[in-house]
């Protein structure tokens, strides 16, 4: 018999992380667990408050009812075709029911990353905030030996960040360290490339959102015009069809899409943008949305599966104090799984 159950967790946040859509200290997330006498499976229903198109008031209304439609024998297909609006527990339920298959239920995507014989490149993330703290992280992730650094930007001053950006270029060329920025929608359509082409000039690899999303001409404009490649990330979120999906690439021609599967519907959601990216001549590459370890790893098991050569978001692992115990390791700039170290997952 199979049952099924979820859970709320508050994951803390070691320092307040900030963006240009505020500082964060903590972060919800559920936990779905579906057991069977032999087994069990767990997946992260990973809710953005703010951001995530399915941040409602009744999420927990709807886990409850899928916990119930999975203790009626409802479908794994089923029930991800009936949760479109809610991207997170579609992402969750895939999840939960590959670990609940797998022999192991936290390696789903077996392959050498899972088995600890590789390792994903993945991007050093530096949060917003004065400039003597970003300068600090940005300090930190090139003495653990990241090649690639994300700057969050939009919160401060332009000319600060740009000085900070800059004081790293001092030091280490394009070809030694791979910059990127996130602008998360924080500069307006009358700025927007003015602000690209100053960036443009310090050989930056990309800038991700830098207009608010929904404004699909202005984008389209921008990435037609652009200096530099433009990546979209929430642009992506609460958009449900592969028409539409086709039609957003097909308009905005962006350079690059950013995958965070908790927003956009797990990783068939993925698997539909990459289809059609790929189709649209855009890269792409895969980033967490600030899950747990649980989420995360099921992120970066998937991730290794699609061999992108990009670096990806999923250094995540290490922002909380209370995240659950895993085999996710940072090192040199890469993620890597160590199978000789134990989850410690309490059902």
């Amino acid at each position: 018999m199979l049952t099924a159950s979820y859970k709320k967790y508050l994951l803390n946040f070691k320092r307040p992380s900030g963006t240009s859509r505020g500082v964060m200290n903590s972060k919800e997330t559920y936990f779905l667990t579906l057991k069977t006498e032999e087994s069990f499976g767990v997946g992260e229903c990973g809710l953005l408050r703010g951001l995530s198109v399915d941040d409602r008031p009744d999420y927990e209304e709807e886990l409850a009812g899928v916990c119930e439609n999975v203790e009626l024998g409802v479908s794994e297909a089923d029930l991800y075709e009936a949760l479109q609006e809610f991207p997170s527990i579609q992402f969750g339920i895939e999840t939960a029911f590959k670990s609940l298959r797998s022999k192991n239920p936290f390696e789903l995507f077996p392959s050498e990353f899972s088995r600890g014989e590789a390792s994903i490149p993945i991007n050093g993330l530096v949060w917003m905030g004065d400039k003597s703290f970003m300068k600090q992280q940005i300090s930190e992730k090139l003495k653990q030996g990241f090649t690639c650094i994300k700057m969050k930007i939009g919160a401060i001053d332009f000319k600060t960040e740009i000085e900070l950006l800059k004081s790293i270029r001092k030091e280490f060329s394009a070809s030694e360290v791979e910059l990127r920025v996130d602008a998360n929608g924080a500069f307006s359509q009358k700025e927007a490339l003015e602000k690209l082409k100053v960036l443009s000039d310090l050989q930056l690899h990309s800038i991700e959102q830098p207009i608010k999303q929904g404004q699909w001409q202005e984008m389209a404009r921008l990435c037609e015009e652009t200096p530099l490649p433009i990546a979209l990330d929430e642009e992506l979120i609460g958009v449900f069809s592969e028409e539409k999906k086709n039609i957003l690439l097909d308009t905005i021609k962006p350079q690059f899409i950013i995958l965070k599967p908790s927003l956009i519907g797990g990783f068939r959601g993925c698997d539909t943008w990459i289809k059609l990216a790929e189709n649209h001549k855009a890269g792409w590459w895969i980033t967490s949305a600030l899950e747990s370890n649980v989420g995360l790893n099921a992120i970066s098991q998937y991730t290794f599966t699609k061999n992108s050569k990009l670096p990806q978001g999923l250094g995540t692992g290490s922002l909380y104090t209370n995240n659950i115990d895993s085999p996710l390791e940072v090192s040199n700039g890469e993620l890597h799984y160590n199978p000789s170290v134990n989850w410690n997952f309490q059902i």
